[in-house]
């Protein structure tokens, strides 16, 4: 695992400045709004200025319950090789849809690892965009999310899910 250097910018949406912070390589976390207004980057180089733009575009459609256009590139690589092969399903869940852990741990070939599933989802740097909130837990309840029950909510109920 990587331990890079981020550069953080703020994404100002109407539900609060979220924070995406990018490693040489891509985004690579994106934390939910706060009380507590971290250090920003004053000096940005080129790359992630556009990769900044594509990032605000995309987290603006999700929160409005709609799929992003398009990614910009995604730093995973903070996580392990398992957490990655659990981020990477997440991403082909479409919006509006949900999978239960047990069935995210069957796309992996891995049926018994339900409850590793959940805790590569609470691991997820890059929430709403790797959409760890489409991820409900057995008989379909709510499940646990990184960003709290009422964020979880919220971005189901947008995406109609």
């Amino acid at each position: 695992m990587k331990n890079p250097e981020l550069i953080s910018l703020a994404v100002p949406t109407r539900d609060g400045a979220f924070i995406a912070s990018y490693s040489a390589d891509g985004l690579a976390a994106v934390t939910f709004p706060s009380i507590r207004k971290p250090a920003l980057a004053r000096t940005v180089p080129a790359k992630m200025r556009s990769w900044h733009s594509t990032t605000s575009a995309a987290l603006k459609a999700a929160l409005a319950g709609r799929a992003p256009k398009k990614l910009p590139p995604l730093d995973l690589s903070a996580g392990t090789a398992f957490q990655q092969r659990v981020w990477n399903v997440l991403r082909k869940i479409q919006c509006g849809r949900t999978l239960s852990y047990a069935e995210v741990a069957r796309a992996l070939g891995k049926p018994g690892a339900a409850r590793a599933v959940g805790g590569a989802c609470g691991s997820n740097p890059i929430p709403v965009l790797v959409p760890c909130h489409r991820v409900l837990a057995a008989n379909r309840k709510i499940g646990g999310f990184s960003g709290g029950l009422r964020w979880k909510r919220l971005l189901l109920g947008r995406e109609g899910g």
